[in-house]
This record gives structure tokens, sequence and C-alpha cells, in this order.
């Protein structure tokens, strides 16, 4: 069966992840050593131990995230000779996109976590706290069309956009605070729920501008090689190998969409994907696997039990 594995973004950490894969596998704690030593700082510590105020901060979880999903891939590899190259594609969720990146070897972990830590960091930076937000828009009349209304309607005060097509009843949308509050109002009125968000920032709208300029003078001298496997990229939500391109698209996305519905309509239909693999922390992506394409398989790998159970299914 056509296999894709997929990695999360933001969100999805929490105190305590990684460390059963640290615990059982001599590969996974490499990794984050690795990432320990490129950050100069005890980010493994940090993950095992909290506080989670201090993890949940973006330019903390962005490269703890990475480094549990890069864990989990050595990992396969090293104790049971499950290479990434036995997926067909990857794709990951706007910061998944660096682990997936760094998963298939077209970045190393140790510059995907500086250029992560960077991202974190310019994000935070590009908007003063407060005068951003995001919402989450949910239920069954949810769709794309029904949040571009409510983001025109937000538009009409400020900037407001769609950040994130996550799957039919899930679209997110971003921006100054004024015209978010204002595109909820319009959602509620279209029969949606809309849902504010404890985000520290508007992420993936056109005010991460700053931000996006701040990753593209670091992605300048970033080191990228064609990845082993093709990555679903969130702006096209296409298959791109091509490191000027991946390099381009990674800069994109720090104001672009996350097209994620449209990336896995296009694994499950035009890729041919009938496993959905999530790689490191939670199931947030499985969620929305088994929404987008319920005739596959979709499963999360977390725990050494699951990778074991998973490579023996291969």
């Amino acid at each position: 069966m056509a296999l894709a594995l997929l990695f999360p973004g933001q969100g999805s950490q929490s105190v305590g992840r990684g460390a059963a894969l640290a615990d059982a596998f001599a590969s996974a704690r490499e990794v984050f050593a690795e990432v320990d030593e490129a950050l100069g700082q005890q980010l493994s510590v940090l993950m095992r131990e909290g506080p989670e105020d201090q993890l949940t901060l973006t330019e903390n979880a962005q490269p703890a995230l990475m480094a549990v999903s890069v864990a989990a891939i050595r990992a396969l590899k090293a104790e049971f000779g499950v290479n990434v190259t036995r997926a067909g594609f990857v794709a990951g969720h706007s910061l998944g996109e660096y682990s997936a990146l760094a998963a298939t070897g077209a970045v190393s972990p140790s510059d995907t976590a500086r250029l992560l830590k960077l991202r974190g960091q310019a994000m935070q930076r590009a908007v003063p706290v407060g005068q951003g937000a995001m919402a989450s828009l949910i239920g069954p009349k949810t769709d794309l069309a029904l949040a571009e209304a409510a983001a025109q309607a937000g538009s009409e005060v400020g900037v407001c956009v769609v950040a994130n097509d996550n799957n039919q009843g899930n679209v997110v949308i971003s921006g100054e605070k004024a015209a978010v509050d204002r595109a909820i109002e319009a959602a509620k009125a279209l029969g949606a729920r809309a849902i504010p968000l404890n985000v520290s920032a508007p992420f993936h709208c056109p005010l991460m501008q700053p931000a996006a300029a701040e990753m593209a003078a670091a992605l300048a001298s970033a080191a990228i090689h064609a990845p082993a496997v093709p990555l679903v990229a969130n702006v096209t939500a296409r298959p791109e190998s091509d490191p000027e391109t991946i390099r381009h698209l990674l800069v994109e996305q720090v104001t672009g969409r996350v097209r994620w519905r449209e990336s896995m309509e296009w694994l499950a239909r035009e890729g041919g994907v009938t496993r959905f693999v999530e790689v490191g922390s939670g199931k947030v992506l499985t969620g929305m696997a088994r929404r987008i394409a319920p005739e596959a398989e979709s499963l999360a790998l977390n725990t050494p039990e699951e990778l074991e159970a998973f490579a023996r299914s291969l």
C-alpha cells in the first residue's frame, strides 16, 4: 500500500513527548543531543521536565516537535530497519514541513533546529502581543468558502485571511485582532462555531511579512538538498523535490495559507496513498486524515511500541 508520512505542527507539543523514545533507543537520544548542541540549550530537559509554559513558547515548541519526529524516524531505521524511503511522500503541517525535510535528509537536524528557533523568534517579533489573533471556525457548515466569506467581512476593518484550511469542518483564520473579531461574528451568522485560539501571534497571514524576511535571509545560506521522498508542500499542495523551490516555499509559507485539506486530498486521489502515518507527537493529523480520506488507514507513531508494531506491519 502507498504510504505517506505526516509531521505535526505547533499545538501537538506537551511535556514528556519523546521521553519514552529517548529511554528506549540510543538513536533517539542522539537526535535530542544534536538539537541541544545546535541550540546551545538543554531543550531535551525542558521537553522532558517542563515547565509547560516555557515549552509552549513558539521558539521552543517548534524545534522540540521537530526533534521528536526526527527521533522517531531515526529509531525506525536504526532499531527496525525501516527507512524513510518506504514512504511515497511526506508532508508536514506548518513547522512540520521542516520536520519532514529533516527526516528525509534535505536539511540536517542541527540546521533545522536553528532555523526553527529563529522562525519562532521571528514570528513572535513580527507582531506585538495582543495586536493579532487567530480563530478556529468549526462545525458541519464550515468549509473554505464560509471561512473566506468571514475573513472578507473581517477585512473591512483590518487584515484577516484564511490561515489553515485543515479539513471540512475546521478552518482557521488569522489577522489583526479587530478584524478577526469581526470575522468571528460573521462566521457565527453563517452557521459556524468560532473559537478564538490561545496563540502568541497571528501566524500564516500578511502580518508575518517581517518574519518571512528574516527567514528568507536565514534560508538563503542554509544547506538544502533534494529530499529522499517528495514533500507535498503547504503552499502548493503538490509534491516538490527541487531544493531551490523548497527554499522559496519555506519563505512563502510564513505568510501563506497552509493548504492541508488540499494536500491530503491530492495524496489520496493523485498520490494513491492508502496509509497515512503521523510521526512523533500526538494524533491531530491522524484525525484530520480520517476526516479527509476516510477510506485510507490512518495511525500515529508516538511510542516505542507503536514504532515496533508499525515496522512489523510492513
